[in-house]
């Protein structure tokens, strides 16, 4: 059996900086408040549901599984919030169980089938007696409030890692939550621009998790360069977000350069690609790493030709070599990504 080799002292003390310095960025409390305060809070809109969650909502089935649960004295998961400049909490986690405390305390839900507490199916809160209403709106529920000190990537780190199991959000759904601003602003206005959603088509599960935006972001992140990449998208396309939106801010000049970019560049591909970003001229997909060889490509050879003619190309998009590049191992790899960009750049330009 190998023997396991130590890290030195030197690897031990550079661990525990590195783990201080990230540490610093967690700045947050405990809280603890009553069912009832909740569902009041929630309707003076003091909890607030952040834009990247309100399309998701739960079906009657599991918003009465989860008040089974609360009469019942389940354990009830910890709530994740953000504090808000005005003081108001951002939900982070828990906007469901929220919505449904609001909903059956103060909105008139009506209980479906219930599996254990039979004899509540069918009730709203009102048909409860006083002393349930009473006890229930006491039980209490508590939460972790990220507040205002922490910095924007403390904030990404604790959506990321609160959704990974759970897929209540994407990249591009948390980038709306964090990284509100005008560069954010002109990605999710180019995404649902013609002729671009004819040519990047998108399932309603892809399109509902704002596929469409996570693609503009990645045309522009990797199109700006690639510097500082370290084979993680999410992590890479957030920074380049947030650098942008100040970037916009001190130069609104340009929000008009970036879309007469990506306009630019989707008319070439419109012209050049007969597929557009489809695999077949029947195809209801986008693959990320094809999307990003034939869009990101395209720019790259415009800017080393401007006055580059759009000539429709077929012979090698059913290329073995092309299959190769566009491949989903190691996709996100910076060599693989460079590959793919390089190679229709240089098909485009025949060399």
């Amino acid at each position: 059996m190998p023997k396991t080799t130590r890290p030195t002292d030197a690897q031990v003390a550079a661990a525990e900086e590195q783990i201080l310095e990230q540490s610093k960025r967690i700045d947050f409390y405990l809280t603890e408040y009553s069912v009832e305060s909740l569902a009041h809070k929630m309707r003076a809109e003091e909890l607030v549901v952040p834009q990247y969650q309100r399309e998701f909502t739960w079906e009657k089935e599991r918003k009465s599984k989860f008040i089974e649960s609360l009469l019942m004295g389940l354990p009830i998961p910890f709530l994740f919030f953000w504090e808000m400049e005005d003081g108001r909490l951002e939900i982070v986690d828990g906007s469901q169980r929220l919505r449904t405390i609001e909903e059956f305390i103060l909105g008139g839900l009506r209980l479906g089938d219930l599996e254990v507490l039979t004899r509540v199916s069918r009730f709203t809160f009102d048909d409860l007696p006083q002393s349930r209403q009473r006890k229930t709106g006491n039980r209490s529920i508590r939460g972790i409030v990220l507040n205002e000190h922490a910095d924007e990537q403390a904030r990404f780190d604790m959506f990321e890692r609160i959704n990974t199991g759970s897929k209540n959000a994407n990249q591009a759904e948390i980038r709306r939550g964090v990284l509100s601003g005008p560069y954010m602003a002109l990605v999710i206005e180019l995404a649902q621009s013609e002729p671009f959603v004819g040519m990047a088509p998108v399932s309603d599960k892809r399109k509902a998790e704002r596929e469409r935006e996570e693609l503009v972001a990645r045309f522009f992140a990797y199109g700006d360069g690639l510097s500082g990449y370290r084979d993680r998208p999410a992590q890479f396309v957030f920074n380049h977000t947030r650098q942008m939106n100040e970037a916009f801010s001190k130069d609104p000049s340009l929000e008009q350069a970036y879309r007469d970019r990506f306009n630019q560049t989707i008319s070439f591909v419109d012209q050049t690609f007969p597929y557009g970003f489809r695999k077949t001229p029947q195809g209801k997909a986008t693959p990320r790493a094809r999307f990003e060889a034939i869009a990101i490509g395209s720019w790259l050879a415009l800017q080393e030709r401007p006055g580059l003619t759009p000539q429709p190309v077929t012979e090698w998009l059913d290329s073995p070599e092309f299959k190769a590049v566009t491949g989903s191992d190691g996709a996100n790899a910076v060599a693989r990504l460079r590959e793919r960009m390089s190679f229709v750049k240089r098909k485009l330009l025949g060399i």
